[in-house]
């Protein structure tokens, strides 16, 4: 099995086909949007491939370390960043042919007007997991 992350990205991926901003969902496509990403996750951790998820919030802040005895250097938020994330899945999987497949099917969760996103998504093997996209 290797691990595999799958990130969603607020902005910097292709556009989606349904490329309506969630922030202009109604109440109830954005409820559907997340029953689908649970159920899709529930369904993972049946199959023993879901290992964890989290959305986050578009807000964010940049640390690094300026020295011994000093505090951190913070900068941002920084919303206008191409890289910005707005969450993650984590999955388990036995080859990158059912990851790559994993992927398509979150990428089908239902936006405006109820109709699937198509929404790409960053799929990347954790480092020392072995994985090929060959395998």
């Amino acid at each position: 099995m290797a691990k595999y992350l799958l990130l969603k990205h607020y902005r910097g991926a292709p556009a989606p086909a349904n490329d309506v901003p969630m922030d202009q969902w109604t109440p109830e496509e954005i409820s559907a949007h997340v029953r689908y990403m649970n159920d899709f996750a529930a369904r993972l951790q049946e199959t023993g491939e879901f290992v964890d998820s989290q959305a986050l919030a578009p807000e964010g802040t940049f640390v690094r370390y300026d020295g011994e005895g000093r505090p951190p250097v913070t900068d941002g938020p920084f919303a206008e960043t191409k890289d910005l994330i707005a969450g993650w899945m984590v999955i388990d999987v036995d080859s990158h042919q059912r990851a790559l497949e994993l992927a398509g099917e979150l990428s089908a969760a239902p936006g405006a007007g109820g109709k699937p996103i198509h929404e790409w998504l960053e799929l990347r093997p954790f480092l020392g997991d072995h994985c090929t996209v060959t395998d």
